[in-house]
């Protein structure tokens, strides 16, 4: 019987200048240990985005980079 196994995790997470977080999420799809196939998806979280439902290594980044000098001068860049 041969395994299939679906896994999805966050391979580049980038910071950019304005304090915006880039994610790319890998789904990788493998039978019995060897990877068949890879997909990505990507999305961007702004210093105000609830980040309760990303991967933890997404959140503790984004905790880090969430300066409240950085979250201040993203409220005021989008007045």
């Amino acid at each position: 019987k041969m395994a299939i196994i679906k896994e999805t995790v966050a391979d580049k997470i980038e910071t950019l200048e304005d304090g915006q977080v880039q994610v790319r999420i890998a789904t990788i799809i493998k039978e019995d240990g060897t990877e068949l196939t890879r997909s990505f998806h990507r999305h961007v979280l702004n210093p105000d985005a609830d980040v309760s439902k990303e991967p933890e290594e997404v959140k503790a980044i984004c905790n880090a980079a969430w300066t409240d000098a950085v979250k201040d001068a993203w409220k005021k860049s989008q007045e």
